[in-house]
């Protein structure tokens, strides 16, 4: 009796320093991607697609793209979708400075980040598995309720927020989901309501998850809505 108590109180033990060590880890990466320094001259190249676009905006757009990096950390690496035409643009980008890119993913990742196609919810299931999935954590970032969420998480507003051309909006409101932009533009606004419910594809995949150590925002800027600048 005595050895089953001592191998159970081991393994519980092993359990308990297994998530430890998994939240620690976790935590350290994503220091390093809020704080990671991007190459020179990488932001001037995001200018070249989207000229209209000045300093402070395409901090905002880094700041966008450090989200997405997070939110694929914290889904333990699996399928993510990229919500934003502009962070997609600064990703494409990030990913021609090859040797960076290389050395930003072992330490962000402990792996190779391969690029995924900017994306709405739509008929493809693991593309709305993705999306999903990084709703999910940029609003637990910014300490939104993702189910019931005051305000668009930076990721998911930054599109219509710096009038990118085919770029992706979003609404709180979803009374007439898919309406005319805010702009007056045909381009369709997406419903944020539509990643917590299974109307859409009969799915919520994605939503909901949780990972080692979770504890909301990891100490970071709690206040950072869509209209956060800096870097």
């Amino acid at each position: 009796m005595s050895n089953l108590v001592d191998a159970i109180i081991l393994a519980v033990i092993l359990i308990v320093l297994t998530k430890g060590w998994s939240a620690w880890r976790t935590a350290k990466r994503v220091r390093f991607i809020r704080t990671y320094s991007f190459p020179d001259g990488l932001l001037e190249r995001l200018a070249s697609r989207h000229p209209h676009l000045d300093g402070r905006d395409r901090h905002l757009v880094a700041r966008g793209l450090r989200q997405f990096f997070i939110a694929y950390l914290r889904g333990r690496r699996r399928f993510v979708s990229m919500p934003s035409r502009a962070a997609d643009d600064l990703w494409h980008e990030f990913i021609l400075y090859t040797r960076h890119y290389q050395d930003f993913c072992r330490k962000a990742f402990g792996r190779f980040f391969h690029h995924t196609p900017a994306a709405v919810l739509g008929p493809n299931r693991q593309s709305n598995t993705g999306l999903r999935r990084v709703w999910w954590h940029s609003c637990r970032e910014e300490r939104i309720n993702p189910r019931k969420p005051s305000r668009l998480p930076l990721l998911f507003a930054l599109d219509q927020q710096l009038k990118i051309a085919g770029g992706f909006s979003y609404a709180l409101d979803c009374r007439g989901p898919k309406r005319r932009g805010q702009d007056g533009s045909s381009s369709p606004v997406y419903c944020a309501g539509d990643m917590s419910s299974t109307d859409f594809d009969g799915s919520s995949d994605g939503f909901g998850e949780s990972w080692f150590g979770d504890g909301g925002s990891d100490g970071g800027d709690s206040s950072c809505g869509g209209g956060c600048g800096g870097d």
